[in-house]
């Protein structure tokens, strides 16, 4: 009896997540909750991360220590401070102090993550974990920034 071949597979999903605070959020668990019935059945693909908001990131960095993403974030300030908005540096001011830093740290950071997808699961090493990134201080309303993200999976079953 032959073997099937296999067979390609699209999957998109949205999801909103509401960072509490400027910084960098852990947001794997939202992630895999997000995709776990359709990434169950992908051998080997692709997951694309890709947020829809110009002044937040993704990256992947080290899930264990909270205090790398608080150093992230000190990391972040000092590449790109807030001071560049009073000092003449930028232009784009209108929209608060920290937006056109916001910009700079989302360029640098990246939109978009691939990550792997191996055997039904994301490919992350033991100690990676995917970060949602808010550069902003200003801007939300309540509890924070919501900021969607769309996840698209692709890969063979």
């Amino acid at each position: 009896m032959a073997k099937s071949a296999p067979t390609p597979v699209w999957y998109q999903h949205e999801i909103s997540i509401t960072a509490p605070s400027r910084g960098c959020h852990l947001i794997t668990s939202q992630i895999q909750n997000a995709i776990k019935d359709d990434i169950r059945g992908i051998k080997i693909g692709m997951a694309n991360l890709f947020i829809m908001h110009t002044s937040a990131s993704l990256t992947i960095n080290e899930n264990a220590d909270p205090d790398v993403r608080r150093d992230m974030e000190v990391a972040l300030n000092k590449i790109v401070p807030a001071q560049w908005t009073r000092d003449g540096t930028f232009l784009h001011t209108m929209e608060g102090e920290d937006d056109m830093p916001g910009h700079v740290k989302s360029s640098l950071m990246g939109p978009s993550l691939n990550v792997p997808i191996r055997n039904g699961r994301l490919a992350l090493g033991t100690w990676q974990g995917i970060y949602l990134n808010e550069h902003r201080d200003q801007g939300g309303w309540g509890g924070g920034h919501q900021r969607n993200i769309i996840i698209t999976l692709q890969g063979q079953t």
